[in-house]
């Protein structure tokens, strides 16, 4: 091993090579650095690493002559690693005088401390133990009193409850006001309104024909006017107030600003113009869904850090929900978030004209995977009034850690009466919704929801009038609660002897024979989440594919889901089953308009 001074910088030399400083890369475990006046000190790497990439090309810094030096350099720890930098950062940020946001940068290095087992490697993540060696060496570096016999052992060291250390943590934590993690899960009650607040939505529309979305706004129109917990409702939108029909709101309740209104708003001409105020209770964050959910978090698990409940509703496109933001989704999730995301403009067809850029056909999919999100997608408006309600007894006043996922549509279409006697089967996600008065020969079961479900409808008149069938229709505003129903049922009947128990698809379906045949305007396995409950052969009809702009009739052609293709599914699982022959299948397709080389909406 040898060293070499050059002029305007130092020399590295290593068992392998020759390295000049200026490259800031060490070769080998021992190096020796070289002052340029002929003497030399040997350090090993990671001493000849911090000094190279500390000091530059510093003289004083390289100078192997300065008493201590090694040492000193060691001491130099990066800011996030070193507690009085830390300590003095956040000093001078708790005592800002102008009280201006502060961030505070630390850098740090990954798996600190563990040597050659992984320090600033990114094996760091995966390293599960350290071997002897590197404890070893993590115990000298740190300076803990664990002996050689013990080390393998990778004791827990614990300084003593008497200890300095011991007693400034402590006496911290009481300054903080006690423990952390520590979460006050229960909070006091609300008084929520009974479900016959919600009259209008519950005895339909008449003939006048409007979206879900606008059930679901004047729904929170109600909520806010009620003298009990209406000051508690945030409502959220990302920048769509006017597309779900809510700036009807703004006059009411004003957009949140904590400087008022600065401005002329361009629609200041209007009656429901754009009204900021210090007071407002609308939180309209701008074109930014990351913003906007992370105010629904905020305002979902107020119950739990201020021990203030409050009842977020977050309105998007249901296209920029899960999709977009997941990761908050889940985040919501894991802090047992309450309140209700509402994904308007919902469906892979009710959407049409703007093409796959917001015709959602998978949310639902998505939201099945959070494990405390309950999701349904609503057809009418007596629907979401009871799910809503549900959903405000169960989070605030059964304090259960669930939030709420409803799809809303923009279609336009008359809305019944609730029937009497369904709640509970809209809230476990499956009711009769029309059962034919006595089964026929060729009977067969429709379930549905959504944008959907009045194609299904319609297919019944069409298997009634033209087929000769007898149709049962089903409304499943939730296959996710179908499932997860169903999943507990079997989890059951491993722990359990005996039969096991029934699911509730299974009680439903199981009181009558004939195939069942579920459509929806999302992609078939979310319907497909229920196969093994249910008792029958079962066909799903989905929105798998992209979208695209076109109208609704042709979309939904597209996707094979309109009343032709349900009507046509129905009847090929009745050939399957026996009761009617299979010559009637070419007839129907050539009736129902299908050609048999209509093109896979999936390849497309």
């Amino acid at each position: 091993m040898g060293s070499v001074a050059a002029s305007g910088g130092y020399w590295l030399a290593s068992s392998a090579d020759d390295i000049y400083v200026d490259n800031c890369s060490v070769v080998g475990s021992i190096g020796v650095i070289s002052s340029g006046f002929g003497a030399h000190v040997f350090l090993s790497r990671q001493g000849i690493e911090r000094r190279v990439h500390t000091a530059g090309k510093s003289k004083s810094m390289m100078d192997p002559f300065q008493p201590e030096k090694e040492e000193d350099v060691a001491r130099l720890n990066r800011g996030g690693h070193d507690p009085h930098k830390v300590y003095a950062a956040y000093h001078r940020a708790v005592h800002h005088a102008n009280g201006r946001p502060t961030v505070i940068l630390a850098k740090t290095v990954k798996g600190y401390g563990m040597g050659e087992a992984g320090e600033g490697q990114n094996i760091t993540h995966q390293q599960k133990k350290m071997g002897e060696k590197a404890l070893k060496e993590f115990r000298d570096r740190f300076d803990l009193p664990i002996s050689d016999e013990r080390i393998g052992e990778a004791p827990f060291y614990h300084p003593g409850e008497d200890s300095e250390e011991v007693r400034y943590l402590k006496a911290r934590r009481e300054e903080l006001g006690g423990y952390l993690p520590q979460r006050q899960g229960r909070c006091e009650p609300l008084e929520i309104p009974p479900l016959e607040t919600f009259k209008s939505l519950l005895e339909g529309t008449g003939d006048r024909a409007v979206s879900t979305t606008m059930a679901f706004v004047r729904l929170l129109q109600t909520l806010v006017r009620d003298k009990t917990i209406g000051q508690r409702v945030v409502p959220i939108v990302p920048d769509e107030a006017r597309t779900f029909g809510m700036e009807g709101m703004f006059r009411q309740l004003g957009i949140y600003s904590p400087v008022g209104q600065r401005y002329n708003p361009e629609d200041s001409e209007q009656l429901a113009f754009y009204k900021e105020d210090i007071r407002g209770q609308i939180l309209e964050e701008g074109i930014t869904e990351a913003g906007a959910m992370s105010s629904w978090i905020a305002a979902a698990t107020s119950y739990a850090n201020h021990g203030v409940p409050l009842l977020p509703f977050y309105i998007f496109y249901s296209m920029f929900g899960f999709q977009r933001v997941g990761d908050l989704a889940w985040a919501a999730g894991d802090m047992r978030a309450r309140g209700f995301l509402l994904g308007g403009t919902a469906g892979r067809t009710t959407l049409n004209g703007e093409g796959l850029q917001h015709e959602d056909g998978h949310s639902h999919v998505m939201a099945a995977t959070f494990p405390n999100c309950r999701s349904y997608d609503a057809t009418f408006a007596y629907e979401i009034a009871v799910i809503v309600h549900h959903g405000l007894k169960a989070m605030y006043v059964d304090n259960e850690d669930h939030y709420y996922y409803l799809t809303l549509e923009n279609e336009n279409y008359p809305h019944p009466a609730m029937p009497e006697g369904v709640e509970e089967g809209i809230v476990r996600g499956l009711y009769p919704y029309a059962l034919a008065d006595k089964p026929g020969a060729a009977h067969v079961r429709l379930v549905g929801c959504g944008a959907i479900f009045r194609e299904i409808l319609a297919a019944r008149e069409m298997l009634e009038a033209e087929w000769d069938c007898s149709v049962d229709v089903w409304a499943a505003p939730s296959f996710t609660e179908l499932a997860r129903d169903g999943q507990d049922c079997a989890r059951q009947a491993l722990l359990e002897d005996g039969a096991p128990p029934p699911s509730y698809v299974a009680r439903c379906l199981g009181e009558r024979e004939g195939p069942v045949v579920a459509a929806s305007d999302y992609v078939k396995a979310w319907p497909e989440m229920i196969r093994a409950y249910v008792p029958a052969p079962y066909t799903t009809l989905g929105t798998d594919g992209f979208g695209r702009s076109d109208t609704r009739e042709a979309l939904r052609d597209f996707f094979e889901v309109d009343r032709r293709w349900i009507a046509l599914a129905a009847l090929r699982a009745l050939v399957d089953s026996g009761a009617k022959p299979p010559e009637l299948l070419a007839k129907a397709r050539k009736n129902l308009g299908i050609p048999a080389d209509h093109p896979n909406p999936r390849h497309r």
